[in-house]
């Protein structure tokens, strides 16, 4: 077994974290934080009963890894401390994600204090970064939006189907994204029947989406994309639209996408026939709600070969394969667990 501790236990991406390791059978709750220590049902009444009680950030103790749910500020604070201590560091915030330091620095508008450590770290997303993962004492998590849209996106663009300057992404959020901080955006008679557009141009995911499918193709690639809020708690779908360099069909593509997941647990290529004879077409592509509470992401798809479009739905849960979960994934890998343990649960339906 192995001790581990989560800093900033009292949002939604740490108390994911808690819920999925209760059940992990390789590791154990060391502690969890709050600056206002306390029991964890006050936060996350989801835990009442597991006798959890919140210490201070001043007073942890060692332990084998730690998940950081800080804001971006007090994680470069406190990152070099905790690696020192040779315990191993998984960032589920956005402190190292990029390898440009003034690209960083414009995105997030603040100098930034640990930069070797950025260039140390590894991008926690195990399709594309497995072995390096395993090797890592620094992980930076993904964000959601970005997640969705690189793994929706990568098989194209390793095969060189689709133009890289022309990717359209869509992504629509649960308000989980927002964070367990008060906002009028997330405020329930704000965003119930409604839709928020927010950032829409030049949005910081926009910058992992392109940093990290350039990984795939000797040309440049340029993401378009625009977040919208909608009213659900937790999940992401991404639209995400390229356009054809060559013919292409969508048996041909699935059968791509199949092969190049083949060999990745969490990604789902959903399959399902399109029926002509329908008039609504639905049944064919993933739902947010397949994926609820879980560190799986479903990709679906369809050509529109008139306007020699391929568009591709990518769905998974911002605080499971787009957070929380994923860390724990990345977590496995790092320790030389199985890659799925405490992980295999199927999505809640309805919702």
């Amino acid at each position: 077994m192995i001790n581990v501790g989560v800093l900033g236990a009292t949002g939604y991406m740490g108390g994911e974290v808690i819920r999925v390791l209760l059940n992990h059978p390789e590791a154990e709750l060391a502690w969890a934080t709050s600056r206002t220590p306390g029991k964890i049902e006050n936060y996350h009444p989801n835990l009442y009963g597991r006798g959890i009680e919140l210490i201070h950030p001043d007073d942890i103790p060692a332990c084998d890894v730690v998940f950081m749910a800080l804001p971006t500020p007090a994680s470069l604070a406190i990152a070099p401390r905790l690696l020192e201590t040779g315990c191993k560091v998984i960032d589920l915030g956005a402190a190292f994600r990029l390898d440009s330091r003034p690209t960083w620095e414009r995105v997030y508008n603040q100098t930034h204090t640990e930069w070797s450590l950025a260039e140390e770290s590894v991008y926690g997303l195990s399709e594309f970064h497995l072995d390096d993962i395993k090797q890592a004492r620094l992980i930076a998590n993904p964000g959601c939006f970005s997640s969705a849209a690189i793994l929706g996106l990568a098989p194209l663009l390793k095969e060189k189907l689709v133009d890289t300057h022309s990717l359209v992404v869509n992504g629509l959020s649960g308000t989980a994204g927002v964070g367990a901080e008060l906002s009028r955006a997330a405020h329930h008679p704000e965003i119930g029947n409604n839709l928020v557009p927010y950032n829409v141009v030049d949005h910081r995911h926009s910058y992992e989406m392109e940093q990290e499918l350039s990984r795939l193709t000797d040309d440049d690639v340029y993401v378009h994309f625009t977040p919208v809020y909608v009213p659900i708690t937790r999940g992401i779908l991404n639209v995400c639209h390229a356009f054809n360099l060559k013919t292409v069909s969508r048996h041909s593509l699935l059968a791509l996408y199949h092969d190049f997941y083949k060999n990745h647990p969490f990604i789902k290529i959903y399959d399902l026939p399109v029926n002509q004879n329908d008039a609504w077409q639905y049944r064919a592509y993933p739902w947010v709600s397949t994926v609820s509470g879980t560190n799986y992401c479903y990709i679906g798809l369809d050509v529109d070969e008139k306007r020699n479009r391929v568009v591709v739905f990518s769905v998974l849960d911002s605080l499971g394969k787009g957070g929380a979960q994923v860390g724990i994934e990345n977590m496995n890998l790092m320790f030389g667990f199985d890659r799925t343990a405490g992980l295999q649960q199927a999505g809640c339906h309805p919702a």
